[in-house]
């Protein structure tokens, strides 16, 4: 698995990120451990002491932004992306990278696929709930999760789409561009687990920007 890197967005995440490199570096000993950083905090000294390759962007400039950076500046050919909370199971990337390695595109970290999880808030998950039942009856995409901050990617694929990363609930057209575009996509069903840390996300603006993406996905000429 030394042809794979693990992308995360950190914003002051000092609490959480040794964890989670360590835990990284447990699963995948021979990966490429890269951070786009937009903290306050220790969190960057922190990850280039741990060995990970450190890209500032201060002041931030959004998640979206963010994440694009994290995603193109991927040295190898399949990228997984995690959430730097310690929200999701790092012993689960194996398995993400396995399905890619079988020919998928995109795996999806469902954290939704059996029953709302313990450690997610009731209107966050109805939310997703309902944006999953969007997403099917506009696209016809069966998925249980848009919002996985969890997934793994072909590093090909993200280089030939172009995307529109401003704003918030970017994870939500990283999913439903490439499926559209005829790209294959397999989800498999995770454990959510306690946040370490403050919650940086903001509820409002994430719904707001996840139906904006919706319309433009379905509407917008140049995604068509």
């Amino acid at each position: 698995m030394s042809d794979t890197s693990v992308v995360m967005i950190t914003l002051n995440e000092e609490k959480a990120i040794s964890k989670v490199i360590n835990d990284i570096k447990t699963v995948l000993p021979r990966s490429e451990i890269l951070i786009v950083d937009s903290s306050s905090d220790q969190t960057p000294e922190i990850a280039a002491n741990l060995g990970c390759k450190v890209i500032r962007q201060f002041p931030p400039k959004g998640y979206g932004k963010a994440m694009e950076l994290a995603l193109l500046s991927a040295g190898n050919n399949i990228i997984i992306t995690l959430d730097c909370d310690d929200t999701y199971p790092t012993e689960k990337i194996p398995e993400l990278v396995y399905w890619i390695e079988q020919g998928f595109d995109i795996v999806n970290a469902s954290r939704l696929a059996n029953k709302k999880p313990k450690n997610m808030p009731f209107g966050n998950y109805l939310a997703n709930r309902f944006f999953a039942y969007a997403i099917k009856v506009l696209f016809g995409i069966s998925i249980t999760d848009a919002h996985s901050g969890m997934r793994g990617y072909k590093r090909e694929m993200i280089h030939n789409l172009q995307w529109h990363p401003d704003g918030a609930a970017f994870p939500v057209e990283l999913l439903i561009k490439p499926i559209q575009k005829g790209y294959k996509m397999k989800e498999i069903s995770i454990e959510y687990n306690e946040r370490v840390g403050e919650v940086t996300m903001r509820r409002f603006s994430s719904t707001w920007w996840t139906i904006k993406r919706l319309y433009n996905l379905k509407f917008s000429k140049e995604n068509n």
